[in-house]
């Protein structure tokens, strides 16, 4: 299947800190948000390759983005100012699905990141998150009413049984959430250099098979 691509330059509406996060909002133009899940390549500036991000939530004529500033490029991104413009480029990759029953989200750290706009497109189910510490916790605001687990608690403790769980946040607990909930969609995290599976920089071991996770991902079924 051959997909149209569509990039944009975006003003920067503002941000504000979360805790030790940041969320980044953009006035949207003409892109569309897409299916909770997908990213977006966002323009780094002063840096070569762009940083893929899920969308976080898409208020009306706003993208917004939660980064957390652990590298040049994502510390670039955080430090953009109202009235800056940078390109984007998405939707990108394969969402969420939403056909589920007695949906349940998951979230680990800045995993949690794709999960507020999935909530809204799911009607608010019941969410727990997980956290290294108090003030990482702080982007729990995010998603109101979520149980939270805050380290050494672990957010696999908390999730119930008879959920569909779609989750998002580090390769260990995505692995320990795969064992506890083999249904479960995941949402994966790779560095991406392209966004579109040119590059493969962003191939992974899943299962015993290489996944290009902006293709075949970001989220796939714990089962596959």
């Amino acid at each position: 299947m051959i997909r149209t691509l569509r990039g944009e330059r975006l003003r920067v509406a503002g941000t504000e800190s979360i805790g030790p996060y940041t969320l980044l909002r953009l006035d949207r133009g003409s892109l569309e948000p897409g299916d909770p899940g997908q990213f977006f390549m966002l323009e780094a500036p002063g840096r070569l390759l762009p940083r893929a991000l899920s969308l976080c939530l898409a208020p009306p004529g706003e993208l917004a983005f939660l980064a957390d500033p652990v590298g040049p490029g994502t510390e670039a991104l955080c430090a953009l100012d109202a009235g800056d413009a940078i390109h984007v480029l998405g939707p990108l990759g394969n969402g969420f699905r939403l056909d589920v029953e007695r949906p349940l989200l998951v979230g680990g750290g800045i995993g949690i990141a794709p999960l507020p706009y999935l909530a809204e497109a799911l009607r608010f189910p019941p969410a727990v998150l997980g956290f290294r510490s108090e003030l990482h916790a702080e982007a729990a605001v995010l998603l109101p009413g979520a149980e939270i687990a805050i380290d050494p608690t672990l957010v696999t403790e908390l999730i119930p049984s008879g959920h569909s769980v779609l989750a998002c946040g580090p390769e260990p607990m995505l692995h320990a959430v795969a064992a506890r909930c083999p249904g479960a969609q995941l949402a994966w995290e790779a560095p991406m250099a392209c966004g579109f599976g040119a590059c493969y920089g962003c191939a992974v071991e899943i299962g015993g098979q290489l996944k290009r996770l902006c293709l075949e991902g970001p989220v796939l079924r714990a089962a596959a």
